[in-house]
């Protein structure tokens, strides 16, 4: 099986404040309610398809790539890290706004971009009249049960990422290799190859990954250090957090993290039983229940 992305109504080049561009892509229902959506660390997007393709006949979508992700071109210096990703977060709200038009939004953020929109949230302004965060990898204070198994977690990944091959000579090398990884193999069908098309670009007589490995580890690094563990009531409206399963074998350390952080801070919580950390692309109909489950309790199903 191969997944066939629709051609977006409309591209939208935002230009960032050191220079670098975002490519926004607007699909779906212009007469709908907004949807901003976005991917996790060193993926992109379009990979998501499994999931946001469902959004389609109702909702305005609109669906785009971090800097150095995705349909983006790579800039040098990357500025690569979450207090750069928050303010590129806040110019594209902004601009979709200014060339849209403003109508109610909701913002679907996994992993990466849903740690990015919980600190701009907090700390730059709630821009939201919902906000859905996938299995974000929240780092708990030092001291608390879950920061150690945390700590070790994205450890082991910027030493991955580090290592982490970046030339292919084909998409269908990529591919095999996300079918052979015991991370990736619960997949739908089809969803290794796009996930490969998706991450590279056109190298030579080759492919290169869009999101250098440096810059995957150094977000991974980071993560450590954002000090940022906020209870639902901080966030200026409603925040609905969904997890990769914390009863699974071999889950994820974001699994009962994220549990933890659901339960101590009072946040609309729940995970997707018999997933891991890529839990849209593992079961996208549940995750789309789920997801359309809290926009109508919210006025925006």
């Amino acid at each position: 099986m191969t997944f066939e992305l629709p051609a977006p109504s409309q591209v939208m080049e935002i230009a960032l404040d050191d220079g670098a561009r975002i490519r926004a892509r607007r699909h779906g229902n212009p007469d709908g309610t907004r949807i901003l959506l976005t991917h996790g660390n060193g993926f992109a997007a379009d990979a998501y398809f499994p999931y946001w393709r469902h959004f389609l006949d109702r909702y305005d979508l609109v669906v785009f790539d971090f800097r150095n992700h995705g349909q983006n071109t790579p800039v040098e210096p990357s500025n690569h890290h979450y207090a750069q990703l928050s303010n590129d977060l806040e110019r594209v709200v902004q601009e979709v706004r200014s060339r849209l038009g403003a109508k109610k939004t909701a913002g679907i953020f996994h992993s990466m971009s849903a740690r990015t929109a919980m600190k701009h949230a907090i700390e730059i302004g709630w821009r939201w009249d919902a906000l859905v965060l996938f299995d974000p990898p929240n780092v708990p204070p030092p001291g608390h049960p879950a920061y150690a198994a945390m700590e070790t977690f994205e450890n082991k990944l910027v030493e991955f990422a580090r290592n982490r091959r970046r030339k292919f000579a084909s998409v269908d090398e990529l591919a095999e290799e996300y079918r052979r990884s015991r991370a990736t193999r619960n997949w739908v069908v089809g969803e290794h190859e796009l996930m490969a098309r998706s991450v590279l670009r056109k190298n030579g007589d080759g492919y290169m990954l869009v999101c250098a490995p440096e810059n995957e580890a150094a977000i991974y690094a980071q993560a450590l250090t954002l000090n940022l563990w906020p209870n639902a009531k901080e966030f200026g409206g409603p925040v609905k957090l969904i997890g990769a399963d914390p009863t699974a074998k071999g889950a994820p350390a974001t699994a009962p993290t994220n549990q933890a952080l659901g339960i101590e801070g009072g946040y609309d919580y729940c995970f997707v039983a018999g997933t891991g950390h890529l839990l849209q692309v593992e079961q996208p109909e549940e995750c789309f229940r789920l997801t359309m489950e809290f926009l109508a309790r919210h006025g925006l199903g």
